[in-house]
């Protein structure tokens, strides 16, 4: 089964201060929500999409990996101590768990259980909901420093707001995401077993994925930098460097932000917002294809 992209997760030191940097850059912000486990998180959505701004916040409260339970807040507080603010986790669309579960532990890519919970969500008219998820994870042995997982959404309802969408930046939807590696051939395999499709060659270093909701690219480092002028992260196997977004209101937000010197020099086409300007992440606004 072919999976879309549903999130990313943006790792970050103050969760106030990364909202006030996506409100700079014209996306509207969801407000502050808590998870039991000692993070606390706020929402970008677009149509069946959305970056998860997380900050570990109660760090006394975050249960350790044991056996087969794989710890959210752990992943990501080591994640911190080893690279820093950015990009840290990417979370597939998932309809059955199970099923997920069983296609990565079949392909030795997964080996952890099924997580399941719920916590209140606060809407735009301050009303406060109930929302629901079930997370299959999975870990490729030669990435350490990324977290990928399918979410399954038990109240999509409660979770999705079309007020939540609209932006000022006219963001439409998520184009697709950026992986970088050294080898990012070794990598073909795992990116084909998690997203249930086929990881072509574009070139020697450079693999594309095309799923129902967005691409998943990977790419050599280099590469990397050559094609949006700006650093890779580092480290060990696959990185979560970059999203990228379609709008059609690309002109007028480059206009906007170079006024605030929030980006790289021009590239034809796209608006690079670099990690130095984004906490630690890469985030590229694209005019739509056609």
């Amino acid at each position: 089964m072919r999976r879309g992209l549903d999130h990313v997760v943006h790792l970050v030191r103050d969760l106030d201060a990364a909202g006030e940097v996506y409100d700079l850059l014209g996306f509207t912000v969801g407000a502050r929500n808590r998870h039991p486990w000692g993070t606390e998180n706020r929402i970008v959505q677009t149509p069946g999409f959305f970056v998860e701004l997380l900050q570990v916040v109660e760090p006394e409260k975050i249960p350790p990996d044991e056996g087969t339970r794989f710890s959210f807040g752990a992943f990501n507080q080591r994640f911190l101590e080893n690279c820093g603010q950015g990009f840290s986790m990417l979370a597939l669309e998932g309809t059955d768990p199970e099923a997920d579960k069983a296609a990565f532990d079949i392909e030795n890519f997964g080996g952890f259980d099924t997580f399941e919970f719920g916590r209140t969500a606060r809407r735009p008219d301050g009303q406060e909901v109930e929302v629901g998820f079930t997370l299959a994870f999975a870990r490729d042995p030669l990435s350490p420093d990324l977290g990928l997982f399918t979410c399954t959404q038990k109240l999509p309802e409660n979770f999705w707001s079309a007020d939540l969408q609209r932006h000022s930046n006219q963001v439409t939807g998520v184009a697709g995401v950026v992986l970088v590696a050294d080898a990012p051939a070794l990598h073909k395999a795992f990116l084909e077993t998690v997203t249930g499709g086929p990881v072509l060659r574009a070139s020697d270093d450079w693999f594309v994925g095309q799923t129902p909701r967005g691409a998943v690219d990977v790419m050599s480092r280099p590469l990397f930098t050559e094609r949006y002028g700006v650093p890779a992260p580092g480290g060990e196997g696959l990185r979560l460097a970059a999203v990228r977004f379609n709008t059609p209101g690309a002109p007028e937000l480059r206009r906007g932000l170079a006024a605030r010197r929030m980006v790289e020099e021009a590239i034809a086409g796209v608006v690079v917002v670099p990690p130095k300007a984004a906490l630690g992440a890469t985030l590229v606004f694209e005019l739509p294809e056609g």
